[in-house]
């Protein structure tokens, strides 16, 4: 099954969100994951979906999207166009001796040192999954304590907007 990638925009209420992954579950279509922001304008929200499913199922989701009263605009994104990003904590073991190793491993990748503790660091990361995913294999012979991801958030590349 191939993933896409949906950004809805839609008002910004209360509710809007159970109704909308109420259709993706009714339609038997797995999210893999889910962002929610306030836009640039207070009273709209972007919703961000990558979900698994055939070409057929999408082209449905997307229908059903659009009869939903709340949703302003629904456009599947494809890879090509997409510029997108998810936030990555993770907190590894990590002794005095070893604070070295982390912290060059964290300016080389482009991450954020958020947290320092006695036996812990946490790193933080904004990347593709791709890169986020090999910043977790460097990072597995620390020790990897916890990890906390964030759905993915997307635009459209260039000057073409939702």
């Amino acid at each position: 099954m191939k993933h896409h990638t949906i950004s809805i925009l839609v008002e910004n209420h209360a509710g809007v969100l159970s109704r909308i992954s109420g259709l993706f579950a009714r339609r038997g279509f797995n999210i893999h994951s889910l962002a929610v922001g306030v836009t640039e304008n207070q009273s709209t929200s972007r919703i961000t979906i990558v979900a698994e499913g055939d070409d057929r199922t999408l082209e449905q989701i997307e229908k059903q999207l659009n009869k939903l009263i709340d949703v302003i605009k629904v456009r599947s994104v494809k890879g090509v166009e997409l510029l997108s990003r998810e936030l990555m904590l993770v907190k590894v073991n990590c002794s005095p001796a070893r604070r070295s190793e982390l912290i060059a491993i964290a300016e080389i990748n482009d991450a954020k040192i958020s947290d320092v503790s006695e036996s812990t660091m946490t790193l933080e990361l904004s990347a593709n999954e791709m890169r986020l995913s090999a910043f977790e294999e460097l990072l597995k012979p620390y020790g990897i304590k916890e990890i906390a991801r964030t759905g993915v958030i997307a635009l459209q590349k260039g000057t073409g907007s939702l």
